[in-house]
């Protein structure tokens, strides 16, 4: 059995690595292969995931870099399907919503190969993120959807995919964060970033937000309400950098804000973990905060993760930094959602999904 996992973007690898420990671990006979795109190609959002996720070099780097939607998930769909022609593996494997996903998913199922999908069935509900689209169409031409959590389940009930293609596996990003959780208490990033006593944890890389010169006037009240009281730590998404020098926006001189490259998985692992509350438009980190019992406010309109906050620690507070004022006030009065962990949400998910490859393998 041949499978190729492909990666592209820095939320892939948290989410893949599982799965490939899982059959190495597990499965010693199965050739996994791993494809990265090339869809972040900068050091920071890419090489130095790899290294402290333990992965190995890739066997084939498609380089594809940036460009607009089109020209990224066509050049991605040329060269990977070279791959595919070349190697014929038995699956493909992608994750979560980027182009890499779509694309390499597309490639996949037009040269009759199995795709299989971790992270299906998140639905945001708002066609204007890219992401919902490749989401979407991943789990319409998938053979195997793993899904994370129960609305996933639903809403591929609700978008007639077929029952017996569906498996609910839990979180494999989770199953990440528990295996590494232990290295952040020998992380001296803290130190190294000048951080003493509480602080807030802040990332924005959503088009949506950051092309937006209105978002950043949100933005400096922020920092400006809240750098009196705590260290607001900002590392900057290469798209989020570029705006904020193209709209001239001016914050680095705020007292007590500390701005930064991209870090490594690690590091904002540990970051994460200690902060008393992070502000963001991620989604993974709407996870990563519910299992480690962060309050996390989400600047967003719609969560493709509803259990994060059903259940979670997280909060919806709309692209209004009014909201988020109002909910982090309640925080810092002491009334944080107290939160648990979803189901399945255990560290096993990488094993679930390798396990269920295998015995569907060999029963067909």
């Amino acid at each position: 059995m041949t499978v190729i996992l492909v990666v592209g973007a820095r939320p892939n690898f948290m989410k893949a690595a599982p799965v490939y420990k899982a059959f190495k671990n597990n499965y010693p006979d199965v050739n996994v292969k791993i494809c990265h795109t090339g869809q972040h190609y900068d050091s920071k959002m890419s090489d130095v995931f790899f290294r402290d996720l333990g992965m190995p070099e890739p066997e084939f780097y498609l380089g594809v870099g940036s460009g607009s939607h089109a020209v990224q998930t066509a050049n991605i769909m040329i060269e990977f399907e070279k791959v595919c022609i070349a190697e014929q593996p038995n699956v493909v494997l992608v994750a979560g919503d980027v182009n890499s996903t779509i694309a390499c998913g597309l490639v996949a199922s037009k040269l009759h190969i199995k795709l299989g999908h971790i992270e299906s069935g998140l639905r945001s509900f708002d066609r204007k993120m890219p992401e919902e689209i490749n989401r979407i169409l991943t789990d319409c031409i998938s053979d195997y959807l793993f899904v994370t959590e129960h609305s996933g389940l639903e809403n591929l009930k609700n978008e007639g995919i077929p029952q017996e293609k569906v498996f609910f596996t839990g979180n494999c990003m989770i199953d990440s964060l528990i295996d590494f959780l232990p290295k952040t208490e020998v992380t001296n990033i803290k130190q190294r970033l000048g951080i003493e006593g509480k602080y807030l944890l802040l990332t924005f890389h959503r088009p949506s937000n950051v092309d937006d010169k209105d978002f950043y006037d949100g933005l400096k009240e922020l920092v400006n309400k809240y750098s009196g009281d705590f260290k607001l730590v900002f590392p900057i998404h290469p798209r989020t950098r570029k705006n904020l020098e193209s709209f001239g926006v001016k914050i680095a001189d705020y007292h007590n804000l500390i701005l930064t490259e991209p870090l490594g998985y690690i590091d904002f692992l540990s970051l994460i973990k200690d902060s008393f509350c992070v502000i963001t438009d991620s989604g993974g980190i709407q996870e990563e905060t519910t299992y480690l019992g962060v309050p996390c406010i989400t600047v967003r309109e719609s969560t493709e993760r509803p259990i994060t906050v059903e259940v979670g620690t997280n909060y919806l507070a709309g692209a209004n930094f009014n909201s988020v004022f109002k909910i982090f006030e309640e925080i810092n009065k002491g009334n944080a959602k107290k939160g648990e962990i979803p189901e399945l949400w255990d560290g096993k998910s990488g094993e679930r999904v390798a396990k269920f490859l295998m015995e569907n393998f060999k029963n067909n």
